[in-house]
């Protein structure tokens, strides 16, 4: 039995770096799963739109899809946006079956490619105890989402970093700047700033414009082996949600 394909459904962005990196992030999932078809698809600004590929897909005689969105936090454009695309593409294309994973946070993978990130832009294990920690996020106006980033800000304070802070790059407070300046205020003598986010763009570009005060920044989580990994978890998990159980855990 062939495998559902696997559509990897990201925002777009007119920043060519962007569409870059999450060509890099889906060929790095092939090179983990090979026979698995994977594609990507933009909500906007880049092509191939997500309706051009289901149509192709259709037209290729693919049976199912997973739609997995390229998010890390679920708001708008999870609860929104692209189950508009897919619903408007099951009317169009009934052949078609389409399934809609879940977004990719919160999750273990997340944080240890954030940390990842952190010990390839020069911090160790052992500077953890030592350095604040600044967890910025694109920001939303939705309140799940902003309750996740402060879970997750929580959830790392428990792995060794002397504190912790969230920031928000819009819609949401504190700022990156905001977060740092505060860190320092209470006497913290490093602060690192991880951007919480996937690919480069204007946000992450805002992140790293206020986290000029600090003392390290990383860089976005991108094409990294725990964030391929982790869509290929949530692909799993789609499936079949035991397997998804088991991926994880392996």
């Amino acid at each position: 039995m062939t495998a559902p394909v696997l559509l990897v459904i990201a925002h777009g962005s007119r920043d060519p770096r962007h569409a870059a990196t999450v060509h890099a992030l889906t060929a790095r999932v092939r090179s983990l799963r090979p026979g698995l078809r994977v594609e990507t698809g933009f909500l906007e600004f880049n092509a191939p739109s997500v309706p051009r590929v289901l149509e192709r897909l259709a037209a290729d005689g693919a049976g199912e899809v997973v739609a997995l969105p390229l998010l890390l936090t679920r708001a708008f454009h999870a609860k929104t946006d692209i189950p508009s695309v897919l619903r408007e593409a099951r009317t169009r294309l009934p052949r078609l079956r389409i399934r809609q994973a879940g977004v990719l946070g919160p999750s273990p993978l997340l944080n240890a490619a954030l940390e990842e990130r952190l010990y390839e832009a020069g911090l160790s294990p052992s500077d953890k105890r030592s350095t604040g920690l600044v967890l910025a996020s694109a920001g939303s106006t939705d309140p799940e989402a902003i309750a996740v980033i402060a879970e997750i800000a929580r959830e790392l304070r428990h792995t060794g970093w002397c504190a912790v802070r969230p920031a928000f790059a819009s819609a949401s407070l504190p700022r990156t700047e905001e977060a740092v300046r505060d860190l320092r205020s209470e006497g913290v003598r490093r602060v690192a700033v991880a951007p919480y986010v996937i690919a480069p763009g204007r946000l992450p570009d805002r992140i790293a414009a206020g986290a000029a005060g600090a003392d390290v920044l990383s860089g976005v989580l991108g094409p990294s082996p725990a964030l391929a990994r982790l869509l290929l978890t949530r692909y799993a998990e789609a499936c079949d949600p035991a397997a998804g159980t088991r991926s994880l855990s392996a």
